[in-house]
């Protein structure tokens, strides 16, 4: 049979889950109202799930559970009582982003098949076999990957058992996911936990190149690319939208199911998209597919684009019968709506009612007879009746005893039990057993499993020398540093260097004493060239971004550190980088406060490292900022841009907020928050629980003030660590102005 590849809709209620099935999905993606990463959708309470996945799986379409986002330490013990639970539902996989998460499903919860979130921003072959060692049976691709980049993926899981997901529809994010801090920066609302304030959305003060919504893209549709996807070799193709309406997710799946449906059926290309212009969009672009990230993927407009783009459709640009398109316009809508609410009005997530009857007389067995409105089957107890002692067999212990029942896609509508001889008895053990069966054939012949209780991690001893002090450069003119302290020394290297691989190995080679520290984005040639590095330099220790250099690492035996931008919140996410990659330490997520931190647990011989001064990346983005704010001449992203390429701006959003851009060689445009993060409270709050505490020394221009050279500046941080007070005033005093929210108020 000839492979079709899986459309996967987006169901942010159960209406817009309703309206997926009467589409036709393939799947669905959706979340419970914890644990998912879109908080703003209406999402479903665990009571719908058993019912969502009934309808679901009676039409054909599977259900993939979110629970993408970071878990913090105090959330562990409500996560395992939920994966208790969900083992024994019929969901077809979850989708995860946190660490520890993987490690807890491929070690305790293995029934669950594992869906490598978007968030983890998947973008180098390195990354599919760090996931093939967590289990992860699909995963998300970055959305920045062009076709070509897909398909080197794609193959690369294909040979680890894993397959590839790729959005196609709905909204683009200009920062790599994952790596977005805006949100967490400004009020806590980390993106990373499902709360992204969408600050790519908002209005700035107009820049020089006279836009106002300068980090606004249009919305992504491939839909005239499936031949392409599909010769990559993707299993399924993904559409965003857990926030949109009932009749925007209808109406896209349903566009997109047609498309699907002539390729395979007829081998052509609907050339009609005009109904996907008929609800929420920003106007369209597949440039980052097509590998032409160019100026025209932004669009000055960051609200629903469909009422003019529906009078553009009309040849009519002028405002001569605007309100004649408008009223139109909404005619139509209220009437697809009026459809697509008739369509789903048929659909129930109702749980499917049970009738149970008991029967049985002494000395023979106890008989279960189980009606559903699609079969019917018989338990038999193994032992037979006896005469009651203490617990007798009745109506209400019976109900009691089978309840579990009413925790599947069924409920107990009635339970009969005249059938029963009174004053009859049979083992607890027995009975437990009848209920296994049944869940056992309730549940398609799977297994009912008994809840587990993961093992407490051990709390460590606290540490009795002090933290030593780490810094990180990324300029040759700064290893004169090296002369200056006894502090590690982390030297940066770019987003891109495969030009330059041999003058970085020599760079390495004649200061022996800098560690290697690995960005979070490696695409490409630039991941390979990242690996030939690591191969020739023979570092002892390294700092990595990015899981793709650390699974690298892992194999070749390289000592290692996860950085910062593995963003580990919680004690499991450790036990995960120890257990499962031999990683030495990581450092902890500057997203949480120091309650948080401090009930995280870290392993045996492992060490936690924390960052107290440093500029804050807000952005990462593999588009250009300078399109939008300051121009440029060149009207697309190229090689040399890339390489070449050094400029800085700044943007100011209403609330008076100003935010820098940078660009500078080999790296790709970054903002960065207007004050820099610094510390100085961690080392009281916290003593005894980190080995080493960092500071960022990069020339990187803020709003951040800095009044003494590198030299002078480590100095105070030597000082501040062993304690000296007035060190630590001087260092607020110097470094202005500086925030540390993020500590204070956590996520």
């Amino acid at each position: 049979m000839k492979r079709t590849i899986e459309l996967l809709a987006p169901g942010g209620d159960i209406d817009s889950i309703k309206a997926a099935i009467a589409a036709g999905a393939d799947a669905i993606y959706c979340g419970l109202d914890k644990f998912n990463a879109r908080n703003r959708a209406a999402n479903i309470t665990f009571e719908d799930l058993n019912g969502i996945l009934r309808l679901a799986h009676k039409n054909n379409c599977e259900v993939f559970l979110c629970l993408n986002i970071i878990i913090l330490e105090s959330e562990i013990p409500a996560l395992i009582k939920l994966l208790n639970k969900l083992v024994n539902t019929k969901i077809d996989g979850v989708i995860v982003q946190d660490l520890g998460l993987f490690h807890l499903l491929s070690k305790y919860f293995k029934g669950l098949k594992i869906h490598a979130s978007t968030q983890l921003n998947t973008h180098n072959g390195g990354q599919i076999n760090f996931l093939n060692k967590l289990a992860a049976t699909r995963v998300n691709l970055a959305r920045e990957l062009n076709i070509n980049e897909i398909k080197t993926l794609t193959l690369r899981g294909h040979k680890n058992n894993i397959l590839t997901e790729v959005f196609v529809h709905g909204s683009y994010c200009i920062s790599f996911s994952g790596i977005c801090y805006i949100s967490s920066v400004h009020g806590g609302q980390s993106g990373n936990r499902g709360r992204c304030s969408q600050a790519c959305r908002d209005q700035y003060l107009t820049t020089p190149e006279g836009k106002n919504f300068p980090l606004n893209l249009k919305d992504n549709s491939a839909y005239f690319d499936l031949r392409e996807i599909s010769d990559s070799g993707v299993a399924s193709i993904k559409i965003e939208g857990r926030i949109k309406s009932f009749d925007y997710v209808y109406t896209v799946v349903n566009s997109w199911k047609e498309q699907i449906r002539s390729f395979y059926n007829q081998n052509r290309l609907n050339n009609d998209d005009s109904d996907l212009y008929k609800v929420f969009n920003r106007g369209f672009s597949n440039s980052y597919l097509k590998g032409d990230i160019n100026k025209d993927m932004f669009i000055d407009y960051p609200r629903d684009n469909s009422i003019r783009q529906f009078s553009e459709i009309n040849n009519d640009p002028t405002n001569s019968k605007l309100l004649k398109d408008k009223i139109e316009f909404y005619e139509e809508k209220e009437e697809i709506i009026t459809n697509v609410r008739n369509k789903i009005k048929q659909l129930s997530i109702a749980k499917a009612p049970l009738t149970i009857s008991i029967s049985g007389q002494l000395g023979i067995p106890l008989k279960v007879s189980v009606k559903t409105p699609d079969t019917s089957f018989d338990v038999v107890s193994k032992i037979n009746l006896a005469n009651a002692g203490k617990q007798t067999l009745n109506h209400e212990m019976l109900l009691e005893r089978f309840k579990a029942l009413n925790d599947t896609e069924y409920y107990i509508e009635h339970l009969e039990s005249e059938k029963l001889e009174t004053g009859l008895f049979i083992p607890f053990k027995e009975l437990t057993s009848i209920k296994k069966r049944m869940l056992f054939l309730l549940n398609g012949s799977k297994e009912f499993i008994e809840p587990i209780d993961v093992p407490a991690l051990k709390k460590q001893s606290t540490l009795k020398t002090k933290p030593t002090l780490s810094l990180l450069i990324s300029s040759q003119k700064d290893l004169y540093l090296c002369n200056e302290t006894s502090a590690d020394i982390y030297f940066q290297l770019p987003d891109s260097f495969k030009n330059e691989v041999p003058e970085f190995i020599d760079l390495f080679a004649k200061n022996r004493e800098l560690i290697p520290w690995f960005p979070s984005v490696l695409i490409g040639e630039d991941y390979h060239a990242a690996v030939a590095f690591l191969q020739e330099v023979q570092a002892e220790l390294i700092v990595t971004n990015n899981t793709g250099i650390a699974y690298e690492a892992c194999e070749r035996g390289i000592d290692w550190i996860a950085g910062p931008y593995f963003n580990i919140v919680n004690s499991f996410s450790l036990l995960c980088l120890k257990e499962r990659f031999n990683c030495s330490g990581a450092f902890i997520s500057n997203e949480i406060s120091k309650n948080q931190i401090k009930n995280i647990r870290k392993p045996e011989d492992f060490k936690l490292y924390y960052s107290i001064y440093h500029p804050i990346v807000l952005m990462t983005s593999r588009q250009c900022f300078f399109h939008q704010v300051t121009g440029c001449e060149k009207d697309r992203v190229d090689e040399e841009c890339i390489q070449g390429c050094n400029k800085f701006s700044s943007i100011t959003n209403l609330k008076n907020i100003s935010f820098f851009i940078e660009k500078t060689k080999g790296n790709y445009n970054r903002i960065y928050n207007d004050s820099n993060f610094l510390n100085t409270d961690i080392i009281t709050d916290l003593p005894g629980l980190f080995s080493g505490l960092f500071i960022d020394l990069r020339d990187i221009k803020t709003g951040t003030k800095i009044e003494r050279d590198k030299s002078r500046m480590i100095k105070l941080f030597e000082n501040h660590l062993n304690g000296n007070p007035d060190s630590t005033k001087k260092l607020k005093q110097i470094i202005h102005p500086s925030t540390s929210t993020q500590y204070e108020k956590g996520l």
